[in-house]
C-alpha cells in the first residue's frame, strides 16, 4: 500500500500531508492522524497503510509550522492552541472530512483533543497515545529550554536536537535514513526552528490541560488510549487518570515503549487500534 504525498492551500496556508486510500471497502470513518512536537506525518509512515488495507482512509498531516507544511512567521500566525485548532478547522473542511476517527500522539496532540472537545459531532472516535491529558503534564525540560529566551533561538536552530528529541523521547535508535526526513526541514530553512520556537513558547500547555482534564469527563464517543510504559515525560499514571474519569475508555499499556510509541511499535499499536477503528460506532 503506498502512502501518497499532497499540498492544500487552505486559508493562505500550505499544508502537506500524507495519505493512504483504501482498497476495499471505504463504509468505515477515515481516520485523521496528528503528530507530535519535533515530529511530523512521517511518524504514522507504519500506520496509515494498515489502516488503508482495512479499508479506511488514513490522512496524516503536518501541522502548520512543521514536517512539509507551511512555516509562517510568529506575525502571521500566532503559535497558540486556537491558532492551530482554527488551521485545522480550515483543513478538514478542505479534506471534506464530516465525521472520521481522531489519532492525536504528543505534545501538539493536546490540540487535536481541544479540537475534538470543541467539535465533538465529527469526532467518530478517539485514540490517543501518549499525549499530556491531565493538570499533571508539564512540559519536560528537553522540550522546554528550546522555548528559553536567548538559549531557545540557538537549539531550535540546530537540526541535530530533532536526532536527540526523538531518540530521547522514545528511548530507542532511529534509523539514520528516518532522521534524515526528520531532519531536512531544518536544513532547508531557519524557518522551522523559528516555528518550534514560536510553539513552544506559545503552546499555554496549563489552559490546554484544564480544558481537556474537564471537558472529556462529559464525552460520550469511545476513546482508545495506548500508552508506553518507559515514556521518559509523560508517567502512565496520567493516563490511568484520565481513563477512570472518560466514559467509554479504554487503556492499553505497551510495555519497553516510550513517548513516539508510532515510531517503533507500530504492530503493536496496530492490533488493537485496527479492531477499534472498525466499531460499528466508526459509521
Amino acid at each position: 500500500m503506498s502512502i501518497t504525498e499532497h499540498k492544500i492551500n487552505v486559508d493562505s496556508l500550505e499544508w502537506f500531508y500524507r495519505e493512504c486510500l483504501p482498497i476495499g471497502r471505504s463504509d468505515l470513518a477515515p481516520v485523521l492522524l496528528l503528530h507530535g512536537l519535533v515530529s511530523q506525518s512521517y511518524s504514522w509512515r507504519h500506520i496509515i497503510p494498515a489502516l488503508a488495507n482495512q479499508g479506511t482512509r488514513a490522512i496524516a498531516p503536518d501541522w502548520i509550522g512543521y514536517g512539509f507544511s507551511a512555516k509562517p512567521e510568529k506575525r502571521d500566525f500566532a503559535y497558540t492552541p486556537d491558532a492551530f485548532i482554527t488551521a485545522l478547522e480550515g483543513f478538514i473542511k478542505a479534506l471534506e472530512l464530516e465525521h472520521f476517527s481522531l489519532v492525536v500522539q504528543g505534545f501538539l496532540g493536546s490540540v487535536g483533543l481541544q479540537y475534538a472537545l470543541r467539535h465533538p459531532e465529527q469526532i467518530a472516535n478517539l485514540v490517543i497515545l501518549n499525549t499530556p491529558i491531565s493538570t499533571a503534564a508539564k512540559l519536560p525540560w528537553k522540550i522546554k529550554q528550546m522555548g528559553l529566551p536567548l538559549a531557545g533561538e540557538v537549539m531550535t536552530q540546530d537540526p541535530l536536537l530533532v536526532d536527540r528529541t526523538l531518540e530521547s523521547g522514545s528511548r530507542y535508535r532511529i534509523d539514520d535514513k528516518d532522521l534524515d526526513i526528520y531532519r531536512k526541514p531544518f536544513l532547508k530553512s531557519s524557518s522551522s526552528g523559528r516555528s518550534l520556537l514560536s510553539s513552544i513558547r506559545n503552546l499555554q500547555l496549563d489552559s490546554a490541560m484544564t480544558e481537556i482534564q474537564s471537558g472529556f469527563k462529559e464525552w460520550q464517543q469511545p476513546i482508545l488510549i495506548q500508552w508506553g510504559m518507559i515514556d521518559p515525560w509523560l508517567p502512565v499514571d496520567i493516563a490511568e487518570t484520565f481513563a477512570n474519569s472518560a466514559p467509554n475508555s479504554e487503556l492499553i499499556k505497551l510495555n519497553n515503549v516510550g513517548h513516539y510509541p508510532q515510531e517503533h511499535y507500530h504492530e503493536a499499536i496496530l492490533e488493537d487500534l485496527l479492531p477499534f477503528v472498525r466499531r460499528k460506532d466508526a459509521h
